[in-house]
């Protein structure tokens, strides 16, 4: 199928990151070794002018949530609509949540004065809105922990309102490589956050936490001339979002206003629309899986297919 379900960078990696993938599959025979760790942290602090201590490796972004969890916080704020794993991953462990649901469209709020722990995607997922860094520090207090999920700012040009940079204490940024490289089945991240923090966050994994072809991918990626190359990859995205949301929107569909590598739109009918697309072949995500958000609205990632997408849906509109 033509998917606009799934928002990884169509296609497979650059060649230059599987032939430098590939030339590790003989030292496969050994476990990982110190200098491919050291390697890989030393690339992301450099990426981010921070310090090593402030780098923790990580299995996907997403394995960030599940490490949050063993903090046990008292109460964790999650800003919605918004991904759904850090709600599973702390429920998980008893640890009470409660949504903080923002309205079209879509800026942050206020969250509860006892929540210790505040989770918030920038630019979210799948609203696609970025949030002004000031808006995500408005939220700090004394005690509590502000945990951001960067997995699509490199898709951003320029990263304008990203954290990643900014070593405060009370701020854990969490990073994806899987998406704008094409690595899902590799499970590739990081987080950036204060040494202690970072000691804490990692005190209970096990020896190993992750393969030498893992560690390879952080460091490969986060080399300055690959990250030269996810800049203008997210300038390119950036340009074909503003066409693709053109079309959307000449068909009188209501886009939300984004920056993310994918588009979230309303239709009258969602799930009759889904099945027609998926009678042309083409996927997009369904959004009533969302907390906060009402069953008419779509999810599609942003790709230079977009006009098979707008044409198909064009046959069903009223």
């Amino acid at each position: 199928m033509l998917d606009f379900a799934v928002n990884v960078r169509a296609g497979a990696p650059p060649d230059w990151l599987t032939e430098r993938l590939a030339a590790r599959l003989s030292d496969l025979g050994r476990y990982p070794s110190v200098a491919d760790e050291l390697r890989a942290v030393r690339a992301v602090a450099a990426r981010h002018g921070r310090d090593e201590a402030e780098v923790a490796l990580l299995a996907g972004g997403a394995e960030g949530f599940s490490l949050i969890a063993g903090l046990r916080p008292r109460l964790a704020a999650l800003i919605a609509p918004s991904f759904t794993e850090p709600e599973a991953a702390l429920a998980a462990v008893g640890v009470p949540i409660r949504h903080v649901v923002l309205d079209p469209p879509y800026r942050l709020t206020e969250v509860p004065g006892d929540a210790d722990l505040v989770v918030v995607g920038n630019p979210t997922n799948p609203t696609g809105v970025l949030h002004p860094r000031d808006d995500i520090l408005a939220l700090r207090r004394p005690g509590r922990l502000i945990v951001v999920d960067e997995a699509f700012a490199d898709a951003v040009p320029g990263e304008p309102e990203s954290l990643a940079g900014d070593a405060l204490p009370d701020v854990l940024v969490l990073r994806s490589l899987t998406k704008t490289w094409s690595l899902a089945g590799l499970r590739v991240g990081y987080a950036l956050g204060a040494p202690g923090l970072m000691a804490r966050l990692v005190a209970r994994r096990p020896h190993w936490p992750l393969g030498t072809l893992q560690l390879e991918a952080i460091a490969a990626a986060n080399a300055a001339d690959a990250v030269a190359q996810a800049e203008a990859g997210a300038r390119e995205l950036a340009a074909l979002r503003v066409e693709m949301v053109a079309g959307l929107r000449a068909l009188g569909l209501d886009v939300v206003d984004g920056a993310a590598p994918f588009v979230l739109f309303t239709v009258p009918d969602a799930e009759l629309m889904r099945k027609h697309l998926e009678s042309k072949g083409i996927a997009v995500r369904r959004c009533d899986t969302f907390v906060g958000l009402p069953g008419h609205h779509l999810r599609a990632a942003v790709r230079v297919e977009w006009p098979l997408l707008v044409d198909a849906m064009r046959e069903v509109l009223p």
